[in-house]
């Protein structure tokens, strides 16, 4: 049995990763901050008692994520979601409005998280048959395709994450460790808002069978849920 650690499952995409890849038998190890309150997630878990185990993880938490990796330290990781993402305020992100604290609390779950969930972990998922993390990131982290400019705070969180994982590509390379961006397109998420033009169901669709066709020439590329390459 293959097995997927997500973070960030409590809503949106995270859970609708953890809901599909149930459904085809894989084990997953569902991670969220605060799992006594996510009733929709309690709930998945209970109808895939013998696939999901959810696991509480606060990814601005490194103690946390240092012990989850040791309580974990036996499990092969086949695919790593770095999912768990934050989005501000347009009124903290704008030009002369710009929420200096948001903006660092932003860089800690949407740059920082990713890395050191893959620094905790990458003993897991080299010891995997798969060996493929992929971050959900977003096409505004893409400096080609700024054309409206705004959102300083989520760009540049995105575009930084963007660069850390191009790196980690090249760094795990020889270790056969494949690392993907993936943009899940404009959802109707609580994130995305209620004007998306996909549903969660369509995007991690596309974005499973991206995962699926993925091999080493793949790594450190750009992809969007529809299989298009994103430009930097």
């Amino acid at each position: 049995m293959k097995t997927v650690l997500i973070t960030g499952t409590n809503r949106g995409i995270g859970m609708e990763f953890s809901r599909q890849y149930a459904i085809d038998g894989w084990r997953v190890l569902a991670c969220c901050r605060d799992p006594a309150s996510s009733d929709a997630l309690s709930k998945l878990a209970k109808q895939y008692p013998e696939q999901i185990t959810v696991l509480p993880l606060d990814v601005t938490n490194h103690e946390q994520i240092e012990h989850l990796s040791k309580k974990l330290s036996h499990e092969s990781i086949d695919l790593l979601i770095n999912n768990a993402g934050v989005c501000p305020s347009s009124h903290s992100d704008g030009f002369g409005k710009t929420d200096y604290e948001a903006w660092a609390r932003t860089f800690q779950v949407n740059t920082m998280a990713p890395q050191k969930i893959v620094e905790s972990f990458i003993s897991q998922v080299i010891r995997s048959k798969l060996k493929t993390i992929v971050t959900i990131t977003s096409k505004m982290g893409s400096i080609a395709d700024n054309y409206q400019g705004g959102s300083y705070i989520y760009r540049s969180s995105k575009a930084a994450v963007n660069m850390v994982m191009k790196s980690l590509a090249i760094d795990l390379k020889s270790k056969g460790v494949i690392v993907v961006l993936l943009h899940p397109g404009w959802v109707r998420t609580d994130m995305g808002g209620p004007n998306g033009l996909i549903s969660t169901e369509h995007s991690v669709t596309g974005m499973r069978r991206v995962i699926y066709n993925l091999t080493l020439v793949d790594s450190g590329c750009f992809y969007a849920f529809d299989s298009q390459v994103v430009p930097w």
